[in-house]
């Protein structure tokens, strides 16, 4: 048998993970029994598919910062539930299309929370968006303008999770307050929404401004939402700046 002749076989199948098993295989003179180097192939090419999905879907999501739930602070001052935190390590919760608001003040670890809950979504093979809202609503206007205004709605639409940074940062202007309630109005009941946001919802109504459309947006999120307020000072200034920004 001609090993390589079998390696380059496998690389024009798109096979890497298990090309780059099986050489290595024979290159250390390997005993390994038909069915264990069956086995030992098949998780290669699986591992490699996985890290290659993950690595694109981080890359698409657009986190400001890798985290992961367990490097969560659960500190009982902080006012986490460590239970409700472990719970998201559950995938269910996307699938079953829930939502989470997080508030606290600047610097509490709102964006390092929603992005640990992000990658964890991603780990577990969802597609996911974190947008700061800012940003994400002064791109939609300038999409209006270049005609790209319907595939960025879409690719909203259709994310199995949206993280929503820095809500109610500012006060919204008409434009943008019915982007948002076009993007709630595509999403709750069948996507995942996790907005974070220094205010508490009680002030939301009056960031968002018209009485009428701040009603419908927060009627539309925080009934079917579950809660975490934070509590406490900036973790980056307890931490000495360990945590990124928030």
């Amino acid at each position: 048998m001609n090993n390589q002749s079998t390696i380059e076989k496998m690389q024009s199948m798109k096979l890497f993970g298990m090309a780059r098993a099986f050489r290595e295989t024979y290159r250390n003179n390997s005993s390994l029994t038909p069915d264990e180097m069956l086995a030992f192939l098949v998780d290669a090419e699986w591992d490699e598919r996985f890290n290659r999905k993950l690595s694109r879907l981080i890359k698409e999501a657009r986190f400001r910062q890798h985290t992961r739930i367990e490097e969560i602070d659960t500190r009982q001052s902080r006012n986490i539930d460590k239970n409700m935190v472990m719970r998201f390590t559950d995938p269910g919760w996307v699938r079953k299309a829930e939502n989470i608001i997080i508030t606290g003040a600047t610097g509490s670890g709102k964006s390092f929370i929603s992005s640990a809950f992000g990658y964890h979504a991603c780990v577990n093979g969802f597609k996911t968006l974190y947008r700061n809202c800012l940003k994400l609503f002064s791109n939609l206007k300038m999409s209006k303008a270049d005609g790209t205004f319907s595939r960025e709605m879409r690719k909203i639409k259709y994310a199995d999770l949206l993280i929503l940074d820095d809500f109610c940062l500012s006060p919204m202007d008409a434009e943008s307050r019915l982007a948002l309630l076009e993007i709630l109005d595509d999403r709750i009941g069948i996507k995942s929404t996790i907005i974070a946001s220094q205010f508490p919802v009680k002030k939301w109504f009056e960031i968002i401004g018209d009485p009428t459309i701040a009603d419908a947006i927060i009627d539309r999120i925080i009934h079917s939402s579950h809660k975490i307020e934070l509590k406490g000072d900036s973790m980056r200034k307890n931490s000495g700046n360990i945590l990124p920004p928030d």
